[in-house]
């Protein structure tokens, strides 16, 4: 059953921002923001403004013979990138390809209402498009050194998931229509398998577009609670961690280069390792053994302060004490002697 639910809250908007010296509080925030005209000023802008042809050949001109990986879908998904029906495969075919051949294929079906949907998608531009970034970046500061990437393709959809890394995400060419959920809609938006993945990142399950409430009845939870965008060219958005994004380009033609950093010590490992760990060690103990690992885990974790081990001497607190990068190493090496024991 399919219906109709209240459209999301807007996500607030500034504008005004100045590209070459982006506000530290804007590149913290905890909550999305829509940056109108942020990057209007590049010369990718301007390009798409003046026409799907004129930044295809801006793109062309900043490509140096690199391949990216496309996604081809049949024209029945609709723009869609999913699973196949059976959950064994997907409902597209990626390949390597030049960027060059994604412009002409992007090209020849341009205008094609029945043409398959194409998508290349986190594609390092430093690497793909050396020359994009000399005249169309942004200015982070001398701390802060993200990863730009760029988006490509037609009319697409990609289903909600998160990401670790901060993202501010630009629209160059088309539209973009966001719908974004807390962190802790998880168990509303009925999250497909961790280890089977069309992307690397797991996705929703439920079809936003058209929510089948018999099969995913607390969709609805999420949806009352949804924030959603629509971007034109030059304008930004501000995703921060671990946020569900979906994201639909709507435009027969569309680019978008985004920016990921974190705001945390290089030496960390990805926490989804200790997630899938902690599920191998600990979700099939009985009750009170989980209840016991849980009041661990929020005392040694979660609730952690300069009181959990001020009791012990400093020099012998061990990975009690902050983690610097050489302790993080010896305590990755006793990891994987204990994996792989």
């Amino acid at each position: 059953m399919s219906v109709h639910l209240p459209m999301p809250t807007p996500v607030r908007e500034v504008s005004g921002i100045d590209p070459a010296a982006l506000p530290v509080a804007l590149l913290d925030a905890t909550e999305p923001l829509v940056i109108r005209g942020l990057v209007r000023p590049w010369p990718a802008v301007q390009a798409a403004l003046e026409g799907d042809t004129a930044i295809s050949e801006l793109l062309r001109r900043s490509w140096r013979d690199a391949t990216v990986n496309a996604w081809i879908g049949p024209p029945e998904i609709r723009g869609r990138f999913f699973y196949d029906e059976a959950f064994t495969d997907f409902n597209f075919r990626a390949e390597r390809q030049p960027f060059g051949a994604v412009l002409d294929a992007l090209a020849q079906v341009h205008g094609d209402a029945d043409a398959p949907a194409i998508y290349v998608g986190s594609t390092t531009v430093d690497t793909c498009l050396p020359d994009f970034r000399a005249h169309n970046d942004l200015g982070f500061g001398p701390i802060l050194q993200p990863l730009m990437s760029v988006w490509l393709g037609n009319r697409t959809r990609i289903a909600a998931h998160q990401d670790l890394p901060a993202n501010l995400a630009c629209v160059v060419a088309g539209r973009r229509r966001f719908t974004l959920f807390e962190p802790a809609e998880v168990a509303n938006l009925y999250v497909g398998p961790l280890d089977f993945t069309p992307a690397g990142q797991p996705v929703s399950l439920v079809d936003i577009n058209a929510p089948d409430l018999e099969r995913f009845p607390r969709y609805a939870e999420a949806a009352r609670r949804a924030r959603g965008a629509e971007l034109a060219p030059g304008d930004a958005i501000l995703i921060p961690s671990l946020w569900w994004h979906h994201v639909e380009a709507t435009a027969p033609f569309n680019v978008l280069v985004n920016y990921w950093w974190r705001r945390s010590p290089a030496h960390m490992d990805a926490p989804v390792a200790a997630l899938l760990h902690t599920m191998m060690c600990v979700r099939e103990l009985p009750p009170e053994q989980r209840d016991a690992w849980r009041a661990l885990f929020e005392h040694y974790v979660f609730g952690a302060d300069d009181m959990t081990a001020a009791h012990i001497p400093e020099h012998a607190r061990g990975v009690l004490a902050p983690l610097d990068a050489d302790a993080s190493r010896r305590l990755r090496a006793q990891l994987l002697q204990k994996l792989n024991r």
